[in-house]
């Protein structure tokens, strides 16, 4: 197996972990967690196609580079606001859904 497709499939059992976290879990700071990990697939997987052939593409390479710097800011964002819902709540957890039949 060539270091390309074992960074691509890598970055797709990435995601898959980050994605069933993402489902799995009601702590907002797990779910944060979990989006930060999809990413890291995503990068990974960028990273893997940009790889094949002799000459590496640059352009998924600033794509990552330009993806890690707003990835930071998003986390940021998000755990201020986890900040707020917990400060307004008491929990940093989401409300559970009642079903519209009820």
């Amino acid at each position: 197996m060539t270091a390309p497709a074992l960074y691509a499939l890598a970055g797709i059992a990435l995601f898959g972990l980050g994605l069933h976290a993402l489902i799995a879990r009601a702590h907002l700071v797990a779910k944060i967690l979990a989006l930060n990990v999809m990413g890291a697939g995503v990068f990974m997987f960028l990273i893997a196609v940009a790889a094949r052939g002799e000459i590496p593409d640059p352009v998924p390479h600033a794509l990552v580079l330009t993806g890690i710097v707003v990835a930071v800011s998003a986390t940021a964002l998000a755990l201020a606001l986890a900040l707020r819902v917990r400060a307004a709540g008491g929990r940093a957890e989401l409300p559970e859904q009642e079903s519209p039949d009820a």
